[in-house]
């Protein structure tokens, strides 16, 4: 799940904290532009992404098809799906391609069900990248701020 990026619109308390900051990740220029980092969050592996608009997303780093904590090596882009790009990852393993916004599986032939769980993420005024809380699967994807 990704949020706002733009350090100048983010809500903070005056140190440069997001209000809504989880766990500190890094800053986001060490996040390379189409490219992942991983993250210990809450005990979790977190893979978080990058992409080329700067947009920054959150998924679970473990991939369910190729069954390793891989997909923050994954490959980053884009992919138009009725008519909309649609930012994912595809993983190291099988090539399997994963919306960044909701986490789910976008290869035909796969179960619908097969998804990643999401997280949220926020940018502060410092650009450290902050990990929240897993989004539930019935929230709908949030489209980060222009």
């Amino acid at each position: 799940m990704s949020v706002e990026t733009d350090p100048t619109q983010a809500s903070t308390d005056g140190a440069g904290t997001p209000a809504t900051a989880g766990t500190p990740v890094c800053r986001l220029d060490d996040i390379e532009v189409e490219g992942g980092v991983v993250a210990l969050v809450g005990g979790e592996a977190v893979a978080v992404f990058r992409t080329y608009t700067d947009e920054v997303y959150a998924l679970a780093n473990y991939d369910p098809i190729g069954r390793a904590s891989v997909l923050s090596r994954g490959i980053v882009g884009t992919r138009t799906a009725d008519d909309v790009d649609v930012p994912f990852v595809a993983s190291p393993l099988h090539k399997q391609a994963y919306d960044l916004r909701t986490g789910r599986c976008l290869d035909k032939g796969v179960d619908a069900a097969v998804q990643v769980p999401t997280y949220a993420v926020t940018v502060g005024a410092d650009r450290t990248v902050w990990v929240g809380a897993q989004q539930s699967r019935d929230e709908e994807p949030h489209e980060p701020d222009s």
